[in-house]
């Protein structure tokens, strides 16, 4: 199985951090996020797929063509700015069968990723006492996933998106809209693939976003609680 992780943004967020380093590889307790990342994934992913452009020659001078032990294949996004769904569309190629897509700066629990592999279509999903600030997951009857709303006024549920994502070439099989800022988003693609496919909403008591400086302050007082990394 392939695990797609995008890492191609500049990380504008975190300056100045980023300046001189990509985010994947900003440390956290003394160790870049992407090494979290790969660290926590299940023993059944056998590849990685790193979609990168923003000082992209450190990520590939990091991880090699060989990371943790599984097999690393590049692919360069022109337009970072097109989105996390034109990051997807990259890879297309590349892809073989079922995948979980993360994001280059989330660290999830080892255990959600886990029972997310082991699902079709499953969506990793968090509780948030402040949805509105998120992408919101509505459910149908039967609990999966209906749609992706994001940042709404009025949310219809506590559980939002973190990134992370289980799916197949199902993904690409409708055409999406582009959104009028001109990007392409993986929510819309997955809310699309909803329509048609069930997918699970596994809701993950740990996830450490790191989109803010002090967001590394946070991440590191958990990770510590547990060891330096996530159950």
């Amino acid at each position: 199985m392939q695990c797609v992780i995008l890492a191609a943004g500049k990380g504008t967020r975190m300056l100045p951090l980023t300046k001189t380093i990509p985010k994947p590889l900003i440390k956290v307790c003394g160790k870049p996020i992407l090494d979290h990342i790969v660290e926590a994934l299940p023993a059944n992913i056998t590849e990685l797929v790193i979609v990168t452009n923003y000082l992209e020659e450190q990520i590939r001078a990091h991880c090699g063509e060989e990371f943790y032990g599984r097999k690393v294949t590049y692919v360069h996004q022109d337009n970072p700015a097109g989105g996390t769904g034109n990051a997807l569309l990259c890879t297309k190629n590349l892809l073989t069968g079922k995948f979980i897509v993360l994001n280059g700066d989330d660290i999830h629990g080892a255990e959600a990723l886990v029972e997310a592999v082991q699902e079709p279509y499953s969506i990793l999903a968090v509780y948030s006492e402040t949805p509105e600030l998120f992408g919101v997951l509505e459910k149908n009857e039967d609990g999966t996933l209906k749609a992706i709303v994001e940042k709404p006024k009025e949310p219809t549920s506590n559980l939002v998106n973190t990134g992370g994502f289980v799916t197949d070439l199902a993904l690409f099989e409708n055409d999406v809209a582009v959104s009028d800022a001109g990007e392409l988003y993986a929510t819309d693609m997955l809310t699309q693939c909803a329509s048609f496919k069930k997918v699970k909403i596994i809701e993950q008591k740990k996830w450490l976003p790191i989109g803010y400086p002090e967001d590394i302050k946070k991440a590191e007082y958990i990770l510590e609680k547990f060891g330096g990394k996530l159950a």
